[in-house]
């Protein structure tokens, strides 16, 4: 299947407040590394997903899921399909246009306070090994 063909609806976890219209764009620092300077936009198919990433982003904020249009071509992410889920059952893709908010979402599932721990530990050791991001 071409990823132009799938249709969406897309996804987009952030601790940013935006409004529908906003664009959001590569440009700014990783929210797990943030000496990285990211290339791309990262978006899903998965609207709990995106809760996720929104929720262990490491950045003050409430968490918020957007519906997002990509506004170029885009491609499966390969810091997840590539390394952790072959065949991008996550649904998981990335585009360097930027990616146009459509709507804000409130019926994702959010984690529970021991989850939430437990992401950021996974993540605080990510960190400690230095885990490559393919930018």
């Amino acid at each position: 299947m071409n990823l132009s063909d799938i249709p969406g609806p897309f996804f987009h976890g952030t601790k940013a407040s935006l409004r529908v219209g906003d664009l959001l764009t590569p440009g700014f620092p990783s929210n797990y590394r943030p000496e990285i300077t990211m290339n791309h936009v990262y978006f899903t198919a998965v609207k709990d997903g995106a809760g996720l990433a929104a929720e262990i982003a490491p950045v003050p904020g409430q968490p918020h899921v957007y519906v997002v249009e990509p506004t170029g071509e885009f491609e499966d992410d390969p810091n997840v399909t590539d390394k952790k889920f072959p065949g991008n059952p996550t649904q998981s893709y990335r585009s360097a246009a930027p990616l146009r908010v459509v709507a804000e979402v409130t019926d994702w599932t959010r984690l529970s306070a021991e989850a939430l721990q437990t992401w950021r530990e996974r993540l605080d050791r990510m960190a400690a090994e230095r885990a490559e991001i393919i930018n």
